[in-house]
């Protein structure tokens, strides 16, 4: 073994098996021959990856490292981190999808060759698609950094043979970005595709805080692929290393122009003479040390000097700087930009010159912080001529369309909301108004002492509940559900002593092929919904979607895929079918819910692991109502610090014969169907209660 090579921790070896960590450390402890740490630290080790998969083999339990997770292991592990791992995997990427040939020839021979020889080409490949090394932000890497990682970039073209090169790239960034939650900041897709609708079509884009390239991502997919070659794409970030992903990310994914600059955006401006026709940015929030004391007398600063404060409003005149008149401009904005007084010369005159166009308020969970409604704030880069600007603005709020939960935003009717309110207004000037979502605000209503630009306090509210009339029918089907909910109720049981069944686990039933187990995913490529453990837990159907794309972006720290979604990998995902039984493995619930033909074909999410019974030799519904017992869970549960995790084989059920498994299959059936009866009529007196009180307090109800 090299004295670095790729390393894998325990939580590795866990993911090559197929088994809990906890069964590492038994191997660990039982077992002499079992490799030796090789690095990490005495509660943390690592070992050597070929070591440990040589071990599992002969051991029996692993025939073969799956081609993904060997390459991902060996990204994981790298001596260099894993981010100097991608940058070399994205070049290498990058030269098999441009001059295939070229690879196959270099490849052919030994490690060393492979390393001597790769940087010329590379270097070709990169000048090519980023232009001089002086000004991109992709360098060669040289002979001595390729010699340790000719295996990954081996590995890395064989599972671009399998897959493509683009699909490779976006697998093994992805999987870094799901492992690395606070090191990156998200823009979630569905947010990522509302921008760039309403950038509009554009040709010369820039993201000045880029990231990991989502947003300009997003740009190039809504272009399509006829139109990406006459595109220019230029992302500028202050991490060297999110330049750089940025840049081989694109350029694998479009044939536009790719330019990226690592440096801070307000000091160091790359693009000091770009004149773009869209600029999308998802800034940095609440910065403090932006430049505030140097760049005092900057020319962007048009509208007015930011306070220190109020570091996203230097974004938002750096923005509209960099725009060609008529130019469109989106940022994602926390929502106090929008009222904090420090700010309200600036959006004063935002408004009073037609800079500003649009405030559109997301709903809390569309990106991080989740606790926060962020806005949208639409710009256009005013005309020099004399020409009058628009006297409205238009505001707008969909918190109608916060999700039930931690997951499950419809960005689809979402971005059809907004768009049905932006198109119009950018074409006229001005909009129908819609109670409770949008309005054309006249700019002279907005010109107070505060200049508050919050949608929610410009927009008419909406009819309470929807209308005195929807909350008839509310009403109606609360009294049905808590009719329902009567006859529903189980009998008075009998008192009995125990009974004491021969028992089994799910692990050796699984074993034994009378069921399968399969555990949620990291990814998948098709475009259905997602069972989130919340919905499981819930009780509401698969309320989240698949990702086109990993979709991260920004200059601080962040998330993985939000919940209720699942990041794009070359993964398949894990499809539900009807009989499967779902049970959550985090939080020290007793749930177990059998999939019906609502959620069959939904993708599994992750904490959820599918149980698939063998029709001939268990009962679905017997199965979920025996894993639910109390005690079952107490005895397969293990407790850390902050949360319970599940152990799902260590679940007992009774060895009964298959008709009895039926009877007492009915008897849960039954007792599902009465917790969901109690659920919605749940559901629905809130409703109910919430409308009224709106309702009494807007006027549209009597009291008498």
């Amino acid at each position: 073994m090299q004295e670095n090579g790729t390393e894998v921790t325990a939580a590795g070896i866990a993911r090559l098996a197929g088994v809990g960590r906890a069964a590492v450390s038994n191997w660990r402890r039982r077992h002499a021959d079992f490799p030796k740490p090789v690095g990490g630290t005495e509660t943390s080790p690592s070992f050597a990856l070929a070591e440990v998969e040589d071990w599992l083999r002969v051991q029996g339990k692993l025939a073969e490292v799956p081609l993904r997770e060997r390459v991902w292991q060996q990204v994981a592990g790298h001596p260099q981190g894993a981010v100097a791992a991608l940058v070399y995997v994205g070049c290498a990427l990058l030269l098999v999808h441009d001059r295939p040939t070229v690879w196959l020839e270099l490849s052919a021979g030994s490690d060393d060759r492979l390393a001597e020889l790769l940087p010329a080409p590379l270097d070709q490949v990169l000048t090519l698609r980023f232009g001089a090394i002086r000004k991109r932000a992709v360098d060669t890497p040289t002979a001595d950094r390729l010699r340790v990682s000719a295996p990954l970039l081996r590995g890395a073209a064989e599972l671009a043979a399998e897959l493509d090169a683009r699909k490779a790239y976006e697998f093994l960034l992805g999987r870094h970005l799901d492992a690395n939650p606070r090191q990156y900041t998200l823009t979630p897709p569905g947010l990522a595709a509302l921008m760039a609708d309403l950038a509009g079509p554009a040709a010369d884009v820039l993201d000045p805080a880029c990231g990991t390239g989502a947003l300009l991502r997003a740009v190039a997919v809504a272009q399509g692929s006829s139109s990406t070659a006459d595109q220019h794409l230029h992302g500028q970030d202050s991490a060297p290393e999110q330049a750089a992903l940025t840049a081989l990310r694109l350029a694998l994914h479009t044939r536009a122009t790719v330019r990226t600059a690592a440096a801070d955006t307000l000091r160091e401006d790359a693009y000091g003479s770009l004149r773009a026709d869209a600029v999308l940015c998802h800034p940095p929030f609440n910065e403090r040390n932006w430049g505030h004391d140097e760049l005092a007398y900057d020319p962007r600063w048009e509208y007015g000097f930011p306070a220190r404060t109020e570091s996203e409003l230097a974004w938002v005149q750096h923005a509209l700087a960099r725009l060609k008149e008529g130019g469109i401009g989106v940022l994602l904005m926390p929502p106090a930009a929008a009222s904090r007084r420090s700010g309200r010369r600036i959006r004063a005159d935002l408004l009073r010159r037609g800079a500003l166009r649009a405030v559109i308020a997301l709903p809390p969970g569309a990106a991080p912080p989740h606790n926060l409604p962020l806005h949208l704030w639409v710009l256009r880069k005013p005309a020099v001529t004399g020409r009058r600007a628009q006297p409205e603005v238009l505001l707008a709020d969909t918190g109608v369309f916060t999700a039930d939960g931690r997951g499950g935003l419809d960005w689809g009717a979402l971005r059809a909301a907004v768009l049905d309110a932006w198109r119009p207004f950018d074409r006229n000037g001005t909009a129908p108004e819609r109670p409770g979502l949008s309005r054309s605000v006249p700019v002279i209503e907005l010109l107070d002492d505060d200049v508050d630009l919050a949608p929610a306090r410009h927009l008419p509210p909406s009819e309470a509940g929807g209308g005195v009339e929807q909350l008839g029918v509310v009403r109606d089907r609360l009294g049905e559900t808590l009719r329902l909910t009567g006859r529903l109720t189980p009998p008075s049981a009998d008192p009995r002593r125990p009974t004491r069944w021969p028992l089994t686990t799910i692990g050796e039933l699984a074993r034994g092929g009378a069921l399968r187990l399969r555990t949620g995913g990291n990814g998948g490529h098709a475009r259905v919904p997602v069972l989130t453990d919340h919905d499981v837990l819930a009780g509401t159907t698969a309320s989240g979607s698949t990702l086109s794309g990993t979709a991260l972006s920004g200059t601080t720290p962040s998330g993985s895929a939000p919940p209720g979604t699942l990041a794009e990998s070359d993964e398949e995902a894990v499809l539900t079918e009807a009989g499967d039984v779902v049970v959550p493995v985090l939080g020290g619930g007793s749930i177990a819910r059998v999939i019906d033909e609502a959620d069959a074909g939904a993708a599994l999410g992750r904490n959820l692991v599918l149980l698939r019974p063998d029709p001939a030799a268990l009962d679905p519904w017997f199965l979920a109502g025996f894993l639910r017992g109390t005690a079952n869970n107490r005895q397969a549960s293990s407790y850390a610090s902050t949360a319970t995790r599940l152990d799902v084989r260590r679940l007992q059920l009774p060895r009964l014969p298959l008709e009895q498994q039926r009877a007492y299959g009915e008897r849960f059936r039954a007792l599902a169907e009465f917790e969901g009866a109690l659920r919605l009529a749940g559901s629905l007196g809130e409703q109910l209660v919430r409308g009224m009180y709106d309702g009494l307090a807007d006027g549209t109800v009597e009291p008498g």
